[in-house]
């Protein structure tokens, strides 16, 4: 293969697992942990 495939496959598959990995901690379970400061600080 070509040295610039295998580095455009390595970059893609690094971009898209960096993106499952937000979107899991954003909407998964671990979401539950996180803090919204707008309803913290309400008037």
């Amino acid at each position: 293969m070509e040295p610039a495939i295998v580095l455009s496959i390595s970059v893609a598959a690094v971009v898209i697992a960096i993106t499952a990995w937000g979107i899991y901690i954003s909407f998964g379970p671990p979401s539950k942990e996180l803090a919204d400061p707008f309803e913290d600080h309400e008037d």
